[in-house]
């Protein structure tokens, strides 16, 4: 059979790379593989996957219909013609066997029509959304008719005097519960659907999963499938957050992803239960429950078929929601099913119960991980908990008051359940050295670090007699950590205590709902609430309460009960008991991605850089069941001409010494101040902008001290003006945009600085996702080998799981493989940032003896690997780096 294509639609001539990465992504996808594809960033792989995936899309539905248009032909002629009775002695009558017969042949053409017509109805709706015009403004005039409803009914609802305490917090109690009936307990709190949404679900055609990390990276694909050949008839769905997609004002205000989930979700639950209501039943007097305006079945359909006839952003797909009127959130999830590409976070596909909640469909489907050098981590982080001892001092405050305050409210199933809860939260109190009902932050424990497997930690918290699955189960019916979320942030301040439970002030709760009221009435006044001092000064505490414990406990919970030999729990403590920890660890993340790879056709796991790809292998795919013959492989080359790379190890530094950045002599002073001098000439050689990166934040900090003190911080600020990677996140965009003016005044200006120096740190903020591209990264220094922490327990635990359940390879145990691999990995991450497109030009510069081991010089991505040079001394060195950056300036790219 043949599993290629010759030629793929592509918006300009692709290179060679590309070409082959097509071909050889078109017969993955033909023959159901698990592809781990590398391509360097600047090679193009968002355009190579979206045109080698969707052209194998296109033919293999091309492929179904002309299957689909045979098969019902041979079974038309079939029926028609007389059954050829067969020669066999058989004890059923001809008769009999011929109706049996006739009859499977019957079914089978009528199940082909089925989906041939459903197939046409889809085709000829796409269509119509595509080309009429008309159907689009009649949507949009629609739209703005049911918005200036939407308007006067807020009006008129400013005008309404909230309801008493009592009947207002008919939400926040949780339902009657019962544990042994599911069947029940999943009407009572579920409900049952909408007829009208009923109509909306649809069978899920043959589609594409695209996941990445981030929210920034799925937009930049949709923009690239916007640009692509594809962008008229593809079908794309992009899903996210409800932070992220919602259109209501009244939500969208409240802030935290927690509020707003609680509020949607409050929402839902009312447009289900109005029904109920309206048929009679009798309803407590007070404000009527509001439901989402855009939760409409008619308006969701607009959205949904707007959503399939073109490819959105997220920025369409809200400009979409206001036209339509109706939620993005939704109508993406309604959208999913007929979609063809779905693009989405790695949470939503890797994790089951989002996978589920999303509406995702893995079955026979094709899945695309993107940015996957670091899916291992990913998985484990996903299904990994902590909580920390001031989490767990605030859950058991915040739900022993919840109980107290609705103790005549509560059925006696949900007493029972919200005892036992309390119950394993002050276990685990326990375990770590503290007592519950008191403060954490004056609590001192003992410090030490404890490994153990989920059984014996259930002993030594003395919570096995609880049943965890049951409590589990209780967590997810009653959403009792939704229901405590809204108590809290409702009562904060009026008798609800951070930690200790005090006395209640019932003066305070009496005037609260006149409080929230007058707030209310002043914040429509202004454009935009505003905070009182008493908020202001309390933000922090807000801040930290809206952190929901009970949602990292029910967190905790899960994680306990999803796994046991592939799982262990850290008892982590240090201090007092607010710092310390219980957390846990999960050592196998096949276990979770093996039912991803069974239920998929095919799964391509693509990167800028994979290596190493042995024990991404061995580790994810060997260990979940995949055979090597299911696996296939490609690497590309870059597509910058070979002499626009200059990759060096150095051994030795000007004054001979030799570079050996082990644990032991890296704070020796003389291996810092001949670091400094490396530093020092690069920078007297290299134009524009010097990217160094440490092992670690610690190592930078000493190294940096020990400079200044040398005064070789100064001569190297003489030189290039010297940046540093800040601590805090939201501070990154500020430094690279002054790094970057830094570097373009200087190449103006001929004074003395010739650029600027940036110290960052490997794993740190810089280390993934920036571009250095062109002149901001003409050099890029690795300083030392950054080694995991070799004495962290959880490595340790992790190193003997892979010992005993991995086989051994070249005679290197699997735990030694893996901290060889962590290391190399977090190389490659940070030397790949220098270069980014086909014109740009870097020198690399390894700074360290070990790197020239041949074990380790394999691991490095084959485009720089083949193009590196080893150099004992310095002088060498320093000449070829010299002449690469004399030559760049005579002759420019």
């Amino acid at each position: 059979m043949d599993n290629g294509r010759a030629t793929f639609p592509f918006p300009y001539q692709p290179y060679n790379i590309q070409e082959d990465f097509m071909q050889t992504l078109y017969r993955a996808l033909d023959q159901g593989k698990v592809g781990i594809f590398e391509s360097p960033t600047g090679t193009g792989k968002s355009l190579s996957l979206i045109c080698g995936a969707l052209s194998w899309l296109t033919d293999h539905e091309e492929k179904r219909r002309e299957e689909t248009a045979a098969l019902l032909q041979e079974g038309q002629a079939s029926l028609c013609s007389p059954a050829a009775h067969s020669s066999t002695s058989s004890t059923e009558p001809d008769w009999i066997t011929d109706f049996v017969q006739k009859k499977a042949e019957r079914d089978l053409v009528s199940k082909l029509k089925d989906e041939e017509l459903r197939r046409k109805k889809r085709n000829e709706r796409l269509e119509m959304i595509r080309n009429n015009a008309q159907l689009k403004y009649a949507i949009k005039r629609k739209g703005c008719e049911e918005d200036e409803a939407v308007k006067l009914l807020n009006l008129s609802k400013e005008e309404q005097v909230e309801a008493s305490g009592d009947q207002e917090d008919e939400e926040l109690v949780v339902a009657e519960y019962e544990s042994d009936d599911d069947s029940k307990s999943k009407s009572r709190f579920f409900g049952g659907a909408d007829e009208e949404d009923d109509e909306l679900v649809e069978e899920h055609v043959t589609k594409i999963y695209y996941c990445s990390r981030t929210h920034s990276q799925l937009a930049q694909f949709v923009r690239e499938v916007q640009k692509s050949p594809f962008s008229k008839d593809i079908s794309l769905v992009t899903l996210g957050s409800r932070q992220n997609l919602c259109i209501n004002e009244e939500v969208r205000r409240l802030g935290s992803i927690q509020r707003i989930n609680d509020r949607c979700m409050e929402m839902q639950k009312n447009k289900h239960q109005k029904q109920h209501h309206e048929e009679g039943a009798k309803r407590k007097r007070g404000q009527a429950k509001s439901v989402c305006p855009y939760n409409k079945a008619s308006a969701l359909q607009q959205i949904r078929d707007g959503l399939l006839g073109a490819v959105h952003d997220i920025e369409q797909l809200l400009k979409l929601g206001k036209e339509t009127h109706s939620c993005p959130y939704y109508g993406t999830r309604l959208a999913v099913p007929p979609a063809q590409l779905v693009v989405l976070p790695y949470q939503m596909v890797l994790h089951e119960a989002t996978r589920k909640a999303a509406g995702v469909q893995l079955k026979g489907q094709v899945l695309i991980i993107d940015e996957a050098h670091n899916l291992s981590d990913t998985l484990s982080g996903i299904h990994s908990a902590e909580l920390t001892g001031a989490q767990l001092c605030r859950a058991q405050s915040q739900l022993t008051q919840y109980a107290d305050r609705y103790k005549n409210r509560l059925k006696a199933k949900n007493v029972m359940y919200i005892k036992q809860i309390l119950f394993v939260i002050e276990g685990l109190i326990r375990v770590l050295g503290g007592k519950a009902g008191q403060n954490p932050q004056t609590q001192t424990v003992q410090a030490g670090t404890e490994m153990h497997t989920i059984n014996n930690f259930l002993f030594k918290a003395q919570i096995d007699n609880i049943n965890l699955f049951k409590l589990q189960r209780y967590f997810e019916k009653s959403l009792i950590s939704r229901k405590l979320g809204g108590f809290v942030e409702k009562y904060a301040g009026s008798g609800v205590a951070l930690h200790i439970q005090s006395s209640s002030n019932k003066e305070n709760r009496r005037t609260e709902g006149l409080n929230r009221y007058l707030q209310a009435l002043q914040s429509n006044q202004s454009s935009a609430p505003v905070p009182s001092a008493d908020q202001q000064g309390s933000a922090e505490a807000e801040k930290v309460l809206s952190a929901s414990p009970m949602m990292q406990v029910e967190g905790f919970f899960m994680a306990l009960t999803n796994s046991n030999t592939d799982g262990r729990v850290v008892v982590h403590r240090q201090g007092t008991l607010s710092e310390s920890s219980v957390k846990f660890l999960l050592l196998n993340p096949a276990v979770h991605f093996a039912q991803v790879l069974e239920e998929c056709r095919a799964v391509i796991i693509a990167g800028g850089t994979m290596q190493p790809v042995s024990d991404f292998k061995q580790e994810l795919l060997f260990s979940a069941g995949v055979g090597e013959e299911r696996i296939i492989e490609f690497s590309c080359g870059h597509v910058i001409p070979p002499d626009n790379i200059l990759p060096i190890v150095l051994c030795s530094g000007p004054s001979g010494q030799e570079l050996d950045f082990t644990f032991q002599n890296r704070d020796s002073p003389r291996m810092m101040d001949e670091t400094g001098r490396i530093l020092s000439n690069i920078c007297n050689v290299v134009p524009g902008g010097v990217v160094c990166f440490f092992p670690s934040y610690e190592y930078s900090k000493r190294i940096i001290s020990h400079w200044e003190a040398s005064g070789a911080l100064t001569r190297l600020g003489n030189k290039k003006k010297i940046f540093q990677e800040p601590k805090k996140a939201h501070q990154v965009e500020q430094v690279l945009g002054e790094f970057s003016r830094c570097i373009q005044r200087c190449a103006l200006d001929s004074s003395g600085l010739t650029g600027a120096l940036l110290f960052s740190v490997v794993g740190g903020k810089m280390s993934e996702g920036i571009n250095f591209s062109d002149e901001l990264g003409r050099c890029v220094v690795m300083v030392g080998m950054p080694y995991p922490n070799i004495k962290s327990p959880e490595l340790q635990e992790k190193m003997a799981y892979l010992d005993a359940h991995l086989p051994h390879s070249k005679g290197k145990s699997p735990g030694h493989a893996l901290v060889e691999n962590l290391c190399m990995k977090a190389v490659n991450q940070s030397i790949g940032r220098a270069i980014r497109h086909r014109g740009d030009y870097s020198s690399i510069v390894l700074c360290d003896r070990r790197y020239s081991r041949p074990a380790t010089l394999s691991k490095l991505p084959t485009w720089i690997k083949d193009r590196v040079s080893t150099h004992t001394t310095f002088g060498p060195a320093f000449a070829a780096l010299r002449k690469f950056f004399v030559e760049k300036k005579l002759r420019p790219v």
